[in-house]
């Protein structure tokens, strides 16, 4: 039987559920807090040493594809697939099927994955000059297509990855694929520090290479102790295999949709002043520490508690989950983006403002940073709400949605720079804005199609969370405003260090004033586990 909504706004009944999400989602956020160091370590490296010039347009117009060929066959499709499919059978004791499936689906993925990337290199030069960089000169166009055969292995090391981390996060086990992205960014790191010096930016490639095989050699150990039941079969007429498929096709569309709006970001950057594919790159990737850490942390940890509670019948109980989820990233997602947003010039220049990475390049990256982070909370929401329909083994309403987004932000990408540059602004910003927009609309979407489907999301719930963080957003943002006027003249890192300290203080004090259960509840926690301690 279903459970009821709790009736107390702002003081739901605690449940071992969203205890459960809140263990895992801590456990994923540290580690991933530790990836987002070294990303910004790694960040900082690749500026340092290449700027944001042509040769670094080049590797990442190169990075682009085995991306795109990772995601349209493992990446986000197999792991909204895979996981429900795996979780359901280990959640009703079928053990040996479960790992029946899992081989399958390993050695499929590896196989499409090794003939992919072989078509890729075979042509790779008619890929870059006539998908992915046609604006670039014919020497960046040499270049990057001797930088993308360096890359293609990497999808085939990340496919089989990706699905171990599928595999560990089922069985409830988190620190070690999340530590995973951490790897990467170490051997990418390698790569600039031992590589590059001699072979230019082919180290950086290499380095890329390197980065995936760590990637996955750290969950090893994970996958050993769960004592795998793997046999080398495809497994085509297993049933579980068919689900598998029939719940990747949709997303495998929204995949390509995605990747299609990447392309089309790159192509029009291409065509913008020199520096635009690089800022607009690394722009994406700053806003994306916080959604990491915020939103992918907490979706991924939530996945597959929401697979087993479908799979046990409790609509009520993931409504629940849901519900109190979608709360929590509304209460850190957006404080984050007022924070971004205010604090984005002296951040971006503490960060990379180094070597060859100068006040302009800072002036591009800031300005992109800007525009990126008014999707923060979009990014965070979808990226929640689209789990939930995976645990119910729906992917065709989340890639509609996705489809739907990409067509706007394609029409968007296509139109925005020119109205940018009408105004006398950097055309790049209007590629950030196409994405946020876009992303906003699919949200927004997603949260209307789901509210139908478990007949309501506790409204009431969710709009006084959103109004609290809003309200604690609004005083920080007058505080971080206030430090910027009275620092300025302050050193850079003082300015961007105490604009972020006197922020997170005065958020904190925010939602404790206004008796945010949430905040409450985990100060709550904290002083037993101190009490234990001592």
């Amino acid at each position: 039987m279903a459970q009821t909504p709790n009736p107390d706004l702002n003081n739901p009944a605690p449940s071992g559920a969203r205890r459960q999400i809140a263990r895992a989602a801590g456990t994923v956020a540290a580690a991933f807090v530790l990836s987002n160091l070294i990303g910004l370590l790694r960040q900082i490296l690749i500026t340092r040493a290449f700027g944001a010039d042509a040769a670094l347009d080049a590797f990442y117009a190169a990075a682009r594809l085995p991306e795109m060929v990772f995601s349209l066959v493992a990446g986000g499709a197999l792991a909204s697939a895979f996981i429900p499919t795996f979780t359901g059978l280990l959640e009703n004791k079928q053990r040996q099927q479960a790992w029946q499936l899992a081989s399958a689906i390993a050695n499929l993925v590896v196989l499409i994955l090794m003939a992919a990337c072989a078509l890729a290199w075979l042509f790779a030069p008619q890929l870059v000059r006539y998908v992915l960089v046609p604006d670039f000169d014919p020497g960046q166009q040499l270049l990057t297509a001797e930088l993308l055969r360096i890359q293609l292995v990497t999808p085939i090391i990340f496919g089989f990855s990706g699905l171990l981390m599928g595999v560990l996060n089922a069985h409830q086990r988190f620190l070690l694929p999340a530590l995973a992205p951490s790897m990467n960014w170490i051997g990418v790191i390698f790569g600039v520090l031992f590589l590059a010096p001699t072979m230019g930016v082919h180290g950086l490639a290499w380095g890329a290479v390197l980065g995936a095989l760590l990637h996955l050699v750290v969950q090893l150990p994970g996958l050993a102790r769960l004592k795998p039941d793997y046999s080398f079969s495809l497994g085509l007429k297993l049933p579980d295999v068919r689900e598998v498929a029939r719940l990747m096709a949709p997303r495998l569309l929204g995949q390509a949709a995605v990747q299609i709006s990447f392309v089309v970001n790159a192509i029009v950057a291409s065509g913008l002043p020199a520096g635009s594919l690089a800022a607009i790159t690394i722009a994406f990737q700053v806003m994306t520490m916080p959604q990491i850490v915020i939103a992918q942390a907490i979706a991924i940890a939530a996945l597959p508690t929401f697979s087993a509670q479908f799979a046990a019948g409790k609509l009520g109980e993931l409504r629940e989950s849901l519900v109190d989820t979608l709360r929590g990233i509304l209460l850190l997602s957006l404080p984050a983006t007022v924070g971004i947003i205010l604090l984005r010039q002296p951040v971006v220049a503490l960060l990379f403002q180094r070597g060859d990475f100068g006040a302009d390049d800072t002036q591009l990256v800031a300005w992109a940073l800007s525009w990126f982070t008014a999707g923060l909370v979009g990014h965070s929401v979808v990226e929640i709400v689209s789990r939930a329909f995976y645990a119910l083994h729906d992917t065709r309403t989340p890639v509609a949605v996705a489809v739907g987004q990409m067509t706007l932000n394609v029409i968007f990408s296509l139109t925005f720079p020119a109205l940018f540059a009408a105004r006398g602004w950097l055309p790049h910003g209007g590629l950030a804005l196409a994405n946020s927009l876009s992303t906003f609309i699919e949200a927004i979407a997603l949260l209307w199609l789901m509210r139908r489907r478990l007949g309501g999301l506790q409204e009431r719930r969710l709009l006084s969370g959103l109004g609290q963080a809003a309200l604690a957003s609004a005083l920080m943002g007058l505080a971080i405003w206030a430090w910027l006027g009275w620092a300025a003249a302050q050193p850079l890192w003082l300015l961007a260090l105490g604009g972020i300290a006197l922020g997170g203080l005065v958020y904190a004090g925010g939602v404790w004033l206004l008796r945010v259960p949430e905040a409450r509840e985990l100060a709550d926690t904290a002083r037993i586990r101190l009490r234990l301690k001592l």
